[in-house]
């Protein structure tokens, strides 16, 4: 089991993201185009560093859903390779069975 508190950072972490997401793509729209004048992206620049960097998404670690660990974790399952072997041989996932031949 993963410390809680690097649980809760995570989550904390998640809701800045969810918060200020339109803010940043927005601000990163005016910084991309190249039609803008250089002073305009450079504000945008400016105001893009003022918000917290723990709000932008790529802050945000893949950590499973039942034991909170940071490594192995499989996107699709949200689980670890260990929770997701555990749950398998148990039969708590549909469809996965461990293979013998």
């Amino acid at each position: 089991m993963a410390k809680k508190s690097a649980i809760e950072k995570n989550i904390r972490r998640m809701k800045l993201v969810k918060r200020y997401a339109k803010k940043r793509a927005a601000l990163k729209k005016i910084i991309n185009n190249k039609k803008l004048e250089l002073s305009e992206r450079f504000e945008a620049q400016l105001k893009l560093n003022k918000l917290p960097k723990n709000s932008a998404a790529i802050r945000v670690r893949n950590r499973c859903e039942v034991s909170g660990r940071p490594h192995g974790v499989y996107r699709k399952l949200k689980l670890s390779r260990i929770a997701l072997r555990d749950m398998a041989s148990s039969g708590k996932i549909p469809g996965i069975t461990k293979s013998s031949w």
